[in-house]
Parts: structure tokens; sequence; C-alpha cells
């Protein structure tokens, strides 16, 4: 057994791995090409296990851009074939050293339920449940009616930097762990806007003007795309703009030729369980939210 840092010769192998562990996380080509091929940043390490040539276990960890104080969060899975022999451990050991040596203070992860107990002797504690949830676009319900001074357009009609501008709120006022304060435009666009499993042509915005007032930001590729991040301005909720953006982005989904469609919440945000359950969404698995104290000795 051999655990290293990852190559691009992992891609393949390791997008099988998530395909066949979890599906709904839609983990494309794309995606590992990015993280294996963009310039290094601090805490952004990625570690594969693999026994006789086979790829059988994976983490991957980066810090929470624009928290306060300094979080990270990481993703761990090991082939149910080879569990119990020491690999996650080892894994879990990596990507922790790489959050600590970049400053951060906590790690966070989505976990299978089954595991917190395993989790627990590092010191991981459960602060909440986030529940995933597909559905096939075409299954769409018809486009509610749109408010009058309201249009919709596909991100990639609309300036970037009015984009991050309404990210930025809603990422300060979004439910969750981390704290997040703010993020350079530069830094947002080359990890966000500027990569190639950024959808955004099949990603919707709600206008009034020129102004961002809610939107969703889809991944994936040709096949399967994730919901990143849906969000309303805080003085625009209400109106049911959330529900319009992405039933629209469903529909160009389905005009695209996409067969699946992915995306999470936490347990207590109700409003927009409430959505996706309007939207047809149906629920597919749950995971446990775990976070831990990275000590020095950790």
């Amino acid at each position: 057994m051999v655990i290293r840092p990852a190559e691009l010769g992992d891609l393949r192998a390791a997008v099988a791995l998530h395909d066949e562990l979890v599906p709904y996380l839609v983990y494309t080509e794309a995606d590992v090409r990015h993280r294996l091929t963009a310039p290094k940043r601090p805490g952004s390490g990625t570690f594969v296990a693999v026994s006789a040539g086979r790829l059988v276990g994976w983490a991957s960890c980066g810090l929470i851009a624009g928290s306060e104080p300094l979080d990270g969060e990481h993703r761990l899975m090991v082939h149910p074939d080879y569990c119990g022999r020491g690999i996650g451990a080892e894994l879990l050991e990596a990507v922790h050293d790489e959050l600590r040596s970049a400053g951060a203070t906590r790690s966070r992860v989505f976990a299978d339920p089954a595991t917190v107990d395993w989790a627990a002797r590092w010191g991981y504690v459960q602060t909440r449940q986030v529940h995933y949830a597909e559905i096939e676009p075409a299954a769409a319900p018809e486009l509610p009616a749109v408010p009058d001074g309201v249009s919709l357009v596909p991100l990639s009609e609309v300036d970037p930097r009015l984009v991050y501008e309404a990210d930025m709120v809603a990422q300060r006022t979004k439910p969750g762990d981390a704290k997040i304060t703010t993020r350079p435009y530069e830094d947002w666009f080359t990890a966000i806007w500027n990569t190639r499993s950024t959808l955004k042509e099949l990603s919707v915005a709600a206008l009034d003007g020129e102004r961002v007032i809610g939107f969703t930001r889809s991944s994936g590729d040709e096949e399967k795309i994730w919901s990143r991040m849906t969000a309303t301005m805080p003085e625009y909720r209400g109106q049911g703009l959330a529900k319009l953006v992405k039933c629209a982005a469903l529909h160009r989904a389905a005009d695209a030729g996409i067969r699946g469609a992915y995306t999470a919440n936490y347990d207590g945000n109700a409003p927009m369980l409430a959505v996706n359950e309007w939207l047809g969404y149906r629920r597919i698995a749950t995971h446990s939210v775990l976070v831990c104290p990275l000590r020095p000795n950790n």
C-alpha cells in the first residue's frame, strides 16, 4: 500500500472512485485536472492510496476562502474493500498536516454517518447534517412567472464582477459552520469563475437592471451537473427568486441534454429545502457535517 500525492495519471481512476462511492458529488475529469494542474495554493493538498496499481483511497483539502478564523475542509474516501487497514487514518493525517501548515485552525468534512465514531478519535464533532438530492432536468416544473422589472439571463452574459459582488453577499449570509468574510476578486475569478467545470451557460442570474439580485451557479459536464450555489440578495428575499433561477437553470440543462442534476442543503436551511421539494428533487443521501480543531499534535 502506498500513500502519495495525486498525479495526473490518477485522473480517470479518481473520477471512477467518486462515481462508485459518491456519484451525487459530481466530481468530473475537469475538476480533477484543475486541482492537479492549477498553481498550488496553501493548504490545497491531494493524496491517493494505491494498492497493487489500483487507486483505492482519495483525500483532498483546501482552505475555506474568506473564513475568519481561517478554516479548512477536506474530502476523504476509501473503497469499502480496503477499509480497516489504516488507509483512512494515513490520508486524514496527510490532509491535517497540509491544513495546519497553511494556518487553518479547524477542519470540516461531510461524512457518511457510519464514520462519525471513527472520526471522533481525532476530535471531530457533528454540527449538523447535509442532505443530497437529485432530479432529471426534463422533469422540472414550468417556469414561474417572472416579476416585473426582473430579467433572467445565463451567467455567461453577466459581468463576472457583478456575479462576484452578489456571491460575496451570499457567502456572508448563507448557513454553515465557516464564517465567511471576504475574498479577493482575482482569487474568486481564478478558482470559481474561470474553470472548465463552471457551466456558465447552464447557470442563471436574476437581474434588476444590471444588478444581480439572485443567481444559481452550476458545475459539471455534459452528463450531470451540480448546483453549487443558489442565493438571493437579502432585500429581495421572499419573492420566489431562488425557485425561479433554479427552475430556469434546470430548463437550460434539459435543453442541453443533461440527464442528472444534483444539489445539497443543510438540514436547517428550510427555505431552500422547500424550493428543491417544489422543483421535484428526490433526497438520495445524507452526510454528517463534522468539525475538528487542528491542534499542533492533533
